[in-house]
């Protein structure tokens, strides 16, 4: 079983529920939705291009996931992430858009948010406690796909090569798309999708816990909290977080 520290808007949200609708499930309830209508692309088309996103649920990763680590189980997870989202503020961030990432479609900040990518930070340093190591095979996986020296050094140190000054976040909506008509389809129908929560001011002031009961099986939302603490996104007090010794397994 794995976990993971994902940004998500709450789960009735304009964002969430246009996320949830484009890639054909509902990582709260774990339902399947209808996607919308592209002209020039099947329903299958639109389901296969956008499979590896659905697994993995509308989301912008913080902490990658992990597996926890002898001695600590999931009541204690869940803990931290209440105490981490008591103590965390909401901030802002100039808006959201859709780009493209090489052959992939998300929605990025649009300008680059130095606070999103410092709770980012934050949130990797504070959940490291529970990451258990890494195994041979999925250590393996990762140094395969041509990393650049310091990514294996990130990928060492914490599990993930894409974290500090490697993280770019994003929310991902296409698995890679190797023709461009395909691409502009995608992008041209993304952008209208989403145009109603796109290009304007957003607000990151909730957190979501998810999990896969097995390797393979689609990440499930189990905790989305707001943030309701005052201490910054920049702030090193937020890499912190106190884990209650009640909730740990004996």
């Amino acid at each position: 079983m794995r976990y993971a520290i994902y940004y998500t808007a709450p789960a009735d949200s304009p964002l969430t529920r246009l996320g949830a609708a484009w890639l054909g499930r509902d990582a709260v309830d774990g339902k399947a939705l209808p996607q919308p209508h592209i002209a020039g692309l099947s329903g299958e088309d639109l389901a296969t291009l956008t499979a590896d996103p659905r697994r993995y649920g509308f989301h912008g990763t913080l902490k990658a996931p992990f597996s926890l680590t002898d001695g600590l189980d999931e009541p204690a997870l869940r803990n931290a992430f209440r105490s981490f989202c008591s103590h965390a503020a909401p901030f802002g961030i100039p808006g959201l858009s859709v780009t493209r990432l090489g052959r992939f479609l998300a929605l990025t900040p649009q300008p680059v948010s130095e606070d999103l990518n410092g709770f980012a930070a934050a949130c990797v340093e504070a959940f490291e406690p529970f990451r258990a190591p890494l195994s041979e095979a999925d250590m393996a996986r990762r140094l395969a796909a041509n990393l650049s020296p310091r990514q294996q050094d990130l990928l060492r140190a914490w599990g993930y090569p894409y974290v500090f000054e490697e993280f770019r976040f994003h929310m991902t909506l296409t698995v890679k798309l190797e023709a461009d008509s395909t691409m502009s389809a995608l992008e041209t129908a993304a952008m209208d999708h989403f145009a109603g929560v796109t290009d304007r001011p957003h607000q990151i002031a909730s957190l979501g816990l998810f999990a896969e009961a097995e390797r393979g099986a689609p990440f499930r939302a189990i905790d989305i909290l707001p943030l309701t603490g005052s201490i910054g996104p920049q702030d090193p007090a937020l890499r912190l977080i106190p884990v209650s010794a009640e909730s740990q397994s004996q």
